[in-house]
């Protein structure tokens, strides 16, 4: 059975949510070949040439297709037209399935929150992923959802979906995120973001659905008690997020608040490693994969009671309501007040949470779907 792919999310250089998700699954499905090469093979259609994706073999070509905007439309869905003998089903790892194809589809559901907080979006956006989302729920054969709570919220919205979505948890890279701790980084991160400083860490996309407004009033409460710490707001700004910085200049706050802006990979490790906690009081999320990465590297979670995170954190997470400023202030002060037995149970907590999850489990369980797409359409 040959696999097509749109690799596009996994070929980029600064890689957030889906991009991390296509990315660290490619890679992964990969690694196992030795168990299916035998029976797939796949083909990845990119607009451009691969970035650090897997070398090809026999059973792994890449085919470079160029093109600008609306490229789906324009170009993928008419090369599949053509190569309609020679895929038999095709799998795209985000909301955008090719709208018009001849062979089987498989799409991937990150989260449906754009569906209850719209004005969290521009017009455009929202229409596209509202739009493209629900068709593509309607035509795939299968459909992969991060998440249990994105599962419920798909059979919530489009009923008719309910018994071909499955779920795939996500995971972590634990050659990164790990308890290793190493005094140079420590330093290093340290220097270039606080001044040596000891600090609580944001990681995420500046936008609206994050709650950084919220965070960062929280953070004023605390912030007077605690002045030798830092809040850490790493992220490249994606929409709607002026307010963000007129909310730190007009609390007073441009002193204990240090914005990095998209960080690479090795920097978010460290800020991840080295972080007193990390906090994501979200007002939803489809998984949490930075949630994932700070419990595997020993690091206390501060998270919203919304969304799948619960689902993420399990019974490590110091959960808050993300509309009541009052509870992200008191988990910020809880952590800083707690001693170093409390602390640390945390930590352990956390560290056995997170080994529940691998992106080799993600990567197995997509392959189950190819396998299960296979029988259905030898059945035929």
């Amino acid at each position: 059975m040959i696999i097509g792919v749109d690799g596009n999310e996994a070929n980029i250089d600064n890689r957030v949510g889906v991009n991390e998700y296509a990315f660290n699954l490619l890679w992964n499905i990969y690694g196992l070949s030795d168990e299916w090469r035998e029976q797939y093979s796949f083909v990845i259609y990119l607009q451009e040439k691969p970035k650090n994706l897997p070398p090809e073999k026999k059973y792994w070509k890449y085919k470079i297709i160029e093109g600008g905007s609306f490229w789906i439309l324009r170009k993928l869905v008419w090369q599949l037209f053509k190569d309609r003998k020679n895929v038999d089903i095709f799998f795209t790892p985000s909301h955008y399935v090719p709208p018009v194809c001849s062979m089987p589809r498989i799409c991937a559901i990150m989260d449906l929150g754009y569906l209850k907080f719209s004005e969290q979006f521009k017009k455009r956006d929202f229409w596209q992923l509202k739009l493209w989302s629900a068709w593509s729920i309607r035509v795939s054969k299968y459909i992969i959802s991060i998440s249990e709570f994105t599962k419920q919220d798909i059979v919530r919205h489009y009923p008719s979906a309910s018994d071909r979505i499955i779920v795939t948890p996500l995971g972590f890279d634990n050659k990164s995120f790990n308890i290793r701790k190493n005094v140079d980084d420590v330093r290093r991160i340290k220097k270039k973001f606080t001044m040596g400083m000891d600090y609580f860490l944001f990681v995420g996309t500046l936008k609206p659905n994050k709650n950084i407004e919220g965070l960062i009033e929280a953070w004023a409460r605390v912030y007077p008690d605690f002045l030798d710490y830092k809040l850490v707001i790493a992220g490249k700004k994606g929409w709607l997020y002026k307010s963000i910085f007129s909310k730190v200049k007009n609390l007073g706050l441009k002193e204990s608040i240090v914005f990095t802006d998209f960080v690479a990979e090795k920097d978010k490790r460290d800020l991840i490693k080295y972080a007193k906690a990390f906090c994501l009081p979200s007002f939803w999320e489809g998984f949490g994969l930075d949630v994932l990465s700070a419990m595997a590297s020993g690091v206390p979670v501060i998270v919203s009671d919304r969304g799948s995170l619960p689902e993420v954190a399990g019974e490590c997470g110091i959960f808050v309501n993300p509309d009541k400023v009052e509870e992200i202030s008191n988990a910020l002060k809880r952590i800083l007040t707690m001693n170093s037995r409390e602390y640390d149970k945390l930590v352990e907590c956390g560290l056995s949470q997170a080994a529940k999850f691998s992106w080799e489990k993600t990567a197995r369980d997509t392959l189950e779907i190819f396998e299960k797409m296979e029988v259905a359409e030898n059945a035929l």
